[in-house]
């Protein structure tokens, strides 16, 4: 007789390098994300913890936002997931594209 297991983990090894269950993972109200939360999240999809699918319900969470996380995480760990790290970021493609069609501008014959 054939016997099947759930194969996701029970606890995983968070960014941070405690232990995370499902228990301990943020709770499904949070209302304030910091960056050791969203690398928790993060970390417990890519370990098999949750689905993406359960982190929008339990979040209330959109694709795209779980997906800036995860890429802030692999870009620049878990201080590119800080708020003032995104806003800079922001600020800085603001600025290049504004320099950028200056420039564009002072090409342009008068």
């Amino acid at each position: 007789m054939l016997q099947y297991t759930n194969s996701r983990p029970l606890r995983i090894i968070g960014p941070a390098g405690h232990i995370l269950t499902l228990e301990s993972l943020p709770p499904p109200d949070t209302t304030r994300w910091v960056a050791s939360r969203k690398a928790q999240v993060v970390a417990a999809v890519e370990a098999g913890l949750l689905t993406i699918e359960e982190v929008q319900r339990r979040y209330r969470l959109s694709l795209e936002e779980f997906y800036g996380w995860q890429h802030a995480l692999e870009r620049a760990g878990v201080a590119g997931l800080r708020v003032s790290a995104r806003q800079n970021e922001r600020t800085g493609r603001r600025r290049s594209g504004s320099a950028a069609k200056e420039h564009q501008r002072s090409l342009q014959p008068v």
